[in-house]
């Protein structure tokens, strides 16, 4: 979480920063640019060539100038009569997918979060794998994931919590909050539990915009109704913005993610599949491929029912799908090197043709 601001620091231009989750970490990253005037401001919307930027005055439009923003940086902004961002301040943590074209380049969905609330709607039947998917890429941010099952209201008395329980069988160490935004279920915990910054991640007509509403104290955020037959909306949110939350905290609430491809998530697919590592060292053999090897304990586990085929599928497709978002992002920065390595070959062919023709 978020540390407090130490007094050394509490100065007029970052005392209101505080409230978006300004610390000393930041500071520390900021020192040199503060020496040469410019100033410290967050990132809470970004547009073409544009951002809106929360300075310590309030917030501004300014140029990106040649950075990649996301919503949630903390950046060196150039006030001046035309503010423009002069340095990106290093990232705390990060929210990252592989883009939704499906190549090897990453998508930056969050920068600087604490908590990842994963929004999964309980008015259709929640798909295990993509709350797998979900809770990977939460881990691998860096920040700390919890599960929030909305619309406990449209299933029948007694279902909620047996499909949270289990919900909680699919990310251990999770926390997994069961909620109704209609009869007020979890709210008050879930006040509790989404502290500093906030993400909202999930599909369209999960309810994302009516929780951050909930969070909020106001209806900010745009909601919109699903279909009946699947649960499924509209995408309400069409941009993500960063709002500070009354009490401490800052939400930013993010369009509904259609796909949720892994990127360099390797760490976080072993945090939600955890027993599965926990009984391969178990194994007979060190490089058991739990396929049909004597002495697997993973087998072994699916054979007496403690451990569902089913999961150690899950992870062998998001393993593969990892280590082909991998091999690929390599692949491009090897052809990114070389086109490199070329366009410098050619240049100086040219600057020495050139010289060869003056003498």
């Amino acid at each position: 979480m978020n540390s407090p601001l130490s007094s050394e620091h509490d100065d007029p231009s970052t005392r209101a920063l505080r409230a978006y989750g300004w610390n000393d970490f930041f500071q520390n990253g900021f020192t040199d640019h503060g020496a040469v005037g410019l100033v410290p401001a967050r990132i809470a919307r970004v547009d073409r060539g544009q951002v809106t930027a929360i300075t310590g005055d309030g917030p501004t439009r300014a140029a990106s100038g040649t950075y990649a923003l996301c919503t949630g940086d903390w950046v060196a902004l150039n006030p001046g009569d035309q503010p423009e961002i002069a340095a990106l301040l290093p990232r705390r943590t990060a929210v990252v997918r592989s883009s939704a074209s499906r190549t090897s380049e990453a998508q930056l969905l969050a920068a600087n979060v604490d908590t990842v609330a994963i929004v999964v709607s309980l008015a259709a039947a929640p798909d295990p794998g993509r709350i797998e998917r979900l809770a990977a890429l939460a881990w691998e941010s860096g920040a700390l994931p919890v599960l929030v099952l909305t619309k406990a209201d449209s299933v029948a008395d007694g279902s909620g919590a047996q499909l949270a329980d289990e919900a909680a069988a699919l990310v251990p160490g999770v926390e997994v909050l069961l909620t109704s935004s209609i009869t007020g279920l979890g709210m008050d915990r879930l006040r509790d539990v989404l502290t500093g910054t906030v993400v909202l991640l999930g599909a369209s007509g999960a309810g994302k915009s009516t929780l951050g509403n909930a969070l909020l104290g106001a209806d900010r955020l745009a909601t919109g109704r699903v279909r009946a037959r699947d649960g499924k909306g509209r995408h309400t949110t069409v941009h993500r913005e960063l709002l500070p939350i009354p009490g401490g905290g800052v939400l930013i609430d993010t369009p509904g993610l259609r796909a949720v491809g892994l990127h360099d998530s390797e760490s976080g697919l072993q945090q939600v599949f955890a027993e599965i590592d926990e009984l391969a060292e178990r194994c007979r053999f060190s490089d058991c491929g739990h396929d049909n090897e004597p002495g697997c304990a993973v087998l072994a586990a699916i054979a007496d029912g403690a451990l569902p085929e089913r999961r150690l599928a899950s992870y062998r497709k998001l393993q593969r799908e990892n280590a082909w978002a991998a091999a690929r992002s390599d692949a491009r920065m090897r052809a990114e090197r070389e086109a490199h390595r070329r366009s410098i070959s050619r240049s100086l062919r040219a600057t020495y043709g050139f010289r060869g023709r003056q003498r």
